[in-house]
């Protein structure tokens, strides 16, 4: 009784400390869930898309019949689901502006860096791949720059979905910006989806 009672002291100090005032969140803090992409029909099936690809299959597989669907928040500027556990969130800026809807959402919930979580393409790792690890990202992605810009921090963790296929593909030339723009093949897509699966698995064990 007195070792419970002491852990409940301990928790609700550490909820006061990171600014959670409610009792009822003493033993949970919401994590965020942030897809990065371009809005829009014309970018759905772009390679630069994928975080948006990864939250939507999160979303179905943390849902029971009928699927929760997004909605949109001007206040934030992206479409959301909120729970009292957790917010999957897919920004309506633009990737380059993606840290102004992820800083919002973060500064309003009263959200840690450490409970964020960016889902995001990355040229630096083969399709197929995947790594998930806090603080590092892509050499360049000029939406995790904005991110990191908007929140004052690396700190969060990135899930970093592997897209490069150039070089297997004989494209080698093709830069960057213009590749990462491109629409995956049937095939690529085939890849991307099991990939996809396994990581809505590990994000499971977040937002569970």
């Amino acid at each position: 009784m007195v070792a419970g009672l002491k852990l409940f002291s301990n928790q609700l100090l550490y909820g006061f400390y990171r600014g959670v005032f409610s009792i009822e969140w003493y033993n949970s803090y919401m994590k965020l869930i942030v897809g990065l992409g371009n809005p829009g029909e014309k970018y759905s099936k772009n390679r630069h898309n994928v975080g948006f690809m990864v939250v939507d299959a999160l979303a179905k597989e943390c849902s029971s019949t009928p699927v929760i669907q997004f909605s949109s928040n001007k206040k934030f500027n992206a479409e959301m689901i909120q729970t009292k556990e957790y917010i999957l969130a897919k920004p309506q800026t633009f990737m380059n502006d993606s840290g102004v809807a992820v800083a919002a959402i973060a500064n309003f919930y009263k959200i840690d860096p450490i409970d964020i979580y960016i889902i995001h393409d990355d040229l630096d790792i083969a399709l197929g791949s995947y790594k998930i690890a806090k603080g590092k990202g892509p050499k360049v992605h000029n939406g995790l720059s904005s991110v990191i810009e908007k929140i004052g921090t690396d700190q969060y963790t990135n899930v970093r979905v592997g897209v490069e296929n150039r070089e297997v593909r004989g494209n080698g030339g093709i830069p960057g910006v213009v590749y990462s723009l491109q629409d995956f093949t049937d095939i690529e897509r085939k890849i991307v989806d099991e990939v996809i699966a396994k990581i809505v698995d590990e994000l499971m064990r977040v937002v569970s």
